[in-house]
């Protein structure tokens, strides 16, 4: 374990080899939640490419539901959230963000390749929006879609809870006990 300056040093030292391109999380913002939604993105992922093309239009654990339409679903939230942070980021009120996106049956329809891009490229467009706020921003106020208000420092764990519902929903193998105990349904955790 590293003392706090040794570790201080080290993380200076890796930000400059990383050069000006790469991007952090912000000081104050969620790390917990922000961890909690990057791995639950990346079991949803291992999740995915674990069927294969016909399985993924195979239903899913909803009655009524291919798993294609959940990975639609969960692609297009990320989408959602990536151009609300985008126009929050950018000063623009983060509820005029209304995303032009395919209806999300038609989207359900597209080859499986194309399924999964539209997941990996909606992950990778959120977490940069995640690391693109400053500061200040995860704390300004948003309104959802819902027409809720919350601020950005909310999304990470709702996302992740998301996450989390979805890939139990593809019905492909993943159990209630996968899900980490912090977003498990219980007395702890309302």
């Amino acid at each position: 374990m590293l003392s706090g300056k040794a570790e201080a040093d080290a993380l200076a030292a890796l930000r400059d080899r990383q050069g000006k391109g790469a991007r952090y999380d912000a000081s104050n913002a969620p790390a917990d939640d922000l961890l909690l939604a990057r791995r639950a993105t990346a079991y949803f992922a291992r999740k995915l490419m674990e069927l294969s093309d016909r399985e993924l239009f195979a239903p899913s654990a909803v009655e009524g539901m291919p798993r294609a339409y959940i990975v639609a679903r969960v692609s297009y939230a990320a989408r959602r959230e990536a151009l609300m942070l985008e126009a929050l980021a950018a000063g623009s009120p983060p509820d005029s963000a209304t995303p032009h996106l395919p209806a999300l049956d038609m989207a359900a329809t597209l080859p499986a390749r194309a399924i999964r891009h539209l997941f990996h490229h909606s992950e990778v467009h959120l977490n940069v929006c995640w690391r693109d706020l400053d500061a200040a921003d995860w704390d300004r106020p948003i309104a959802l879609p819902d027409g809720t208000s919350t601020t950005p420092r909310s999304l990470p764990r709702l996302r992740a809870w998301s996450l989390w519902s979805s890939v139990l929903d593809l019905g492909n193998g993943a159990l209630l006990r996968d899900v980490p105990a912090a977003l498990r349904p219980g007395p702890d955790n309302s």
